[in-house]
């Protein structure tokens, strides 16, 4: 399934956000060509916490490297560009208006172009400023949700890089049909910090509706009785959440508490969270006895939410992503060079089917002679690119 199929896309980007941002479109079934320096994406070669960055975001792509600083570079880009419906850029403020470009120019040439920047800040006082996933979750608040009192602690992925890319493909998106009814284009710009802004929106709407400062998530105040990390067996952890007093009768039925069952004050969310000091302990007790499996297997039969705890690496051998959810990619660098790895497909459904790999993460420059070639250059043209230095394959 191919939704996209015939919307052609131009990718300059580097590290995370303009990359997933044109893995959305790609996994959707558009072309989607990444227009890379001479030598490759510097992402390919990071090491440590950035290692994945490169084969994560970056199937279902076509690579071309391309000096577009030169004239005869440029001139390459400026042919694709004009064949193109959609472009995402995610370098600093004005850095591609410099080299010729930027959404005004590329306008003039191809007005049914959508064009979509990926910056730190929108328009405003910070504009000019370079930002970081990190630096934006400092900023905007989610760092101090999510880590501990005097102790701000970004989360664990590169959560805002992420969203602030999907949120560029839902105004590319937008702009795609936009463009059916006018056939003109848009400039459509994501930044990190509006999006933290947005995803901690719902703790400012928490201060306005409450008067009282959010507290971090990890010592927050509970709005449930039962919403916690229980150890089991051989110290595995099990989070467990009763969110419903239908589901506190559910657990009181399978777990045979029938003290618990009887009393009328824990019948009510709000007594249970009144009584925490003395439900919780004798919960923690109860599951300490019990294996994770068997606490697990009770827990589902009951209906109620609850989660063992995996590191990520764990999520390859899980039964349900195993059954359809993940693709085997071929690793193009590092110790797994040349063998397929399991990661994420896409988050969707369409007509119950999950989007499929078509492309493996591309080699530095593995289809620079085939777009050179689609494009309208002749072999000696692209024998020349090549030899100036111009284009690598």
């Amino acid at each position: 399934m191919s939704p996209l199929r015939g919307i052609t896309v131009i990718e300059f980007s580097h590290m995370v956000m303009g990359p997933s941002a044109g893995l959305v479109l790609a996994d959707l079934g558009a072309d989607v060509i990444k227009i890379e320096p001479i030598g490759g994406d510097k992402t390919r070669r990071l090491k440590g916490s950035g290692a994945g960055y490169f084969p994560m975001y970056n199937r279902n792509k076509r690579s071309i490297c391309l000096d577009i600083k030169s004239e005869a570079g440029k001139a390459l880009a400026l042919r694709l560009i004009d064949g193109a419906d959609v472009l995402i850029e995610n370098f600093r403020p004005s850095a591609l208006d410099k080299l010729g470009f930027g959404f005004e120019a590329l306008k003039a040439r191809n007005e049914r172009l959508v064009y979509c920047s990926l910056k730190g800040f929108l328009s405003g006082p910070y504009e000019h400023r370079t930002a970081l996933d990190e630096v934006t979750q400092m900023m905007g608040g989610l760092a101090y949700m999510t880590g501990l009192p005097e102790r701000p602690m970004r989360a664990g992925s590169s959560i805002i890089d992420i969203t602030g890319g999907m949120f560029g493909v839902i105004g590319i998106l937008a702009a795609l049909r936009e463009r059916e009814q006018t056939g003109r284009g848009a400039h459509i710009t994501s930044a990190l910090f509006e999006t933290t802004a947005f995803l901690v929106g719902q703790h400012m709407a928490q201060h306005a509706v409450l008067g009282e400062e959010p507290l971090p998530m990890s010592i927050r105040q509970s709005a449930w009785g039962v919403y916690d990390l229980f150890e089991c067996q051989g110290a595995e952890k099990l989070f467990v959440a009763v969110v419903s007093d239908t589901g506190w009768r559910a657990l009181c039925d399978e777990f045979d508490l029938d003290e618990f069952a009887a009393d009328e004050v824990l019948a009510t969310n709000a007594g249970r969270v009144k009584r925490r000091d003395q439900l919780i302990p004798k919960l923690a007790s109860m599951f300490s006895q019990m294996d994770r499996r068997e606490a697990s297997r009770k827990l589902d039969a009951a209906g109620l939410p609850f989660a063992e705890i995996n590191k990520p690496s764990d999520l390859a051998f899980d039964p349900h992503l195993k059954r359809s959810g993940l693709a085997d990619v071929k690793m193009i660098a590092g110790a797994s060079a040349g063998e397929a790895a399991p990661l994420p497909k896409l988050p969707i459904e369409m007509d119950g089917a999950r989007l499929e790999l078509t492309r493996d993460p591309p080699q530095a420059g593995e289809h620079s002679r085939e777009v050179a070639s689609r494009a309208g250059f002749s072999e000696a043209d692209i024998k020349m690119l090549l030899s100036d230095g111009v284009l690598a394959s």
